[in-house]
């Protein structure tokens, strides 16, 4: 074992060991973020921060703006760049789609972070 790992905050066992970005403790199970990944992606509290397209921080309510053109299966027309989304709410998503909202048009459904820009 790395002499350089930090034991696991739950039950202090000294056996952690990374898996990928993740610290995990074979002994109870618990899994969390080391201390370098947890400054670049989350805030002080422990929660998550997601950001938009020009690293603007990002939150459950703000109004955003998509900044290319989506295409939408099952939809002849896409998504058009510069469609204004209102109301939106931040999730764990599957496959990096972080927001959950509601396109006018287009009903409910989950964009990435990375192709909006906060309004």
């Amino acid at each position: 074992m790395s002499e350089n790992l930090p034991p696991c905050p739950w039950c202090s066992s000294e056996y952690t060991y990374e898996m990928n970005a993740l610290m995990v403790c074979p002994e109870c199970g618990n899994e969390w973020l080391s201390t370098e990944d947890a400054a670049d992606g989350t805030g002080a509290t422990g929660e998550r921060v997601v950001k938009d397209s020009v690293g603007n921080v990002l939150s459950d309510g703000d109004t955003v703006t998509v900044v290319k053109a989506l295409k939408v299966k099952g939809s002849p027309s896409g998504i058009k760049a510069g469609t204004k989304v209102r109301n939106i709410r931040l999730v764990d998503g599957v496959d990096g789609h972080d927001i959950d909202c509601r396109i006018e048009g287009f009903g409910p459904m989950q964009l990435k972070s990375s192709v909006v820009k906060k309004a």
